[in-house]
């Protein structure tokens, strides 16, 4: 019995318990636990890929384990997360149905899209190199760090803390995460085939400013993170049509 190449699969489950262990957490109102959860997540998801690539370990059982992992983690989790900031943002306005406040559920079409977009992510061979459209990590890191960011801003009470604590905030992360999964926006690939810096300009830049941002602004990073991401990526597709 070949044990290493079960190793990937075996960090991917770690990836899927901690999406369950996040949903743990939500059931009990800790969210701050649960998006802390998702990260841990997002860190399997990163090892599970690594091992393959070193241990050679690929597997069709291992791609699709790692889609079903991911909408999890980054699609069921993440979209919880945001019903419960939906439901205690400021400016809720009422929209009842049997005493029920639809509008938290609008929250619940992330994970719908996550599934989408990983059930596309597995037979399109467009993307082996790169991305076409946000991958669901991100996304899912994104939303997870909304109640971060809301702790991290709350003694401040400032008018960005008003913006990003809002409700029509919320609903809009939520369908612009869901849109950009599905959407055609190519994106560069974040994996390192070498450490050389000739091919890996862009990567080491945004690796940079990301670690900048972080440091600097700690949980308030990684909204712009991503839009870091997004602009870099369609300024590489610009440049690559033109040249």
């Amino acid at each position: 019995m070949n044990i290493k190449k079960h190793i990937p699969n075996f960090i991917t489950l770690l990836n899927l318990l901690s999406g369950v262990i996040s949903i743990v957490f939500f059931a009990q109102d800790q969210l701050t636990m649960a998006a802390y959860m998702i990260f841990l997540a997002a860190v399997f998801d990163f090892l599970d890929g690594f091992s393959a690539r070193m241990l050679k370990a690929y597997s069709p059982l291992g791609v699709q384990l790692d889609s079903l992992a991911d909408v999890v983690s980054f699609g069921v989790s993440p979209s919880l997360i945001l019903f419960a900031l939906i439901s205690k943002s400021h400016g809720l306005p009422a929209v009842l149905w049997h005493d029920q406040n639809l509008l938290p559920f609008f929250a619940l079409i992330v994970p719908l899209f996550a599934a989408l977009r990983l059930a596309k992510f597995n037979i399109d061979d467009r993307q082996t190199e790169s991305f076409i459209g946000l991958p669901s990590p991100a996304s899912g890191l994104l939303l997870a760090s909304l109640p971060l960011v809301r702790e991290q801003l709350y003694e401040q009470q400032s008018l960005f803390y008003m913006v990003v604590t809002n409700t029509y905030f919320y609903i809009g992360m939520g369908l612009i995460m869901s849109v950009l999964m599905i959407s055609e926006l190519p994106l560069f690939g974040l994996k390192f085939k070498s450490f050389a810096l000739k091919g890996n300009e862009v990567r080491y830049f945004f690796l940079l400013a990301s670690i900048i941002l972080i440091v600097t602004l700690q949980f308030v990073a990684i909204p712009f993170i991503i839009l870091l991401y997004l602009l870099l990526s369609l300024i590489v597709f610009l440049a690559d049509i033109q040249s």
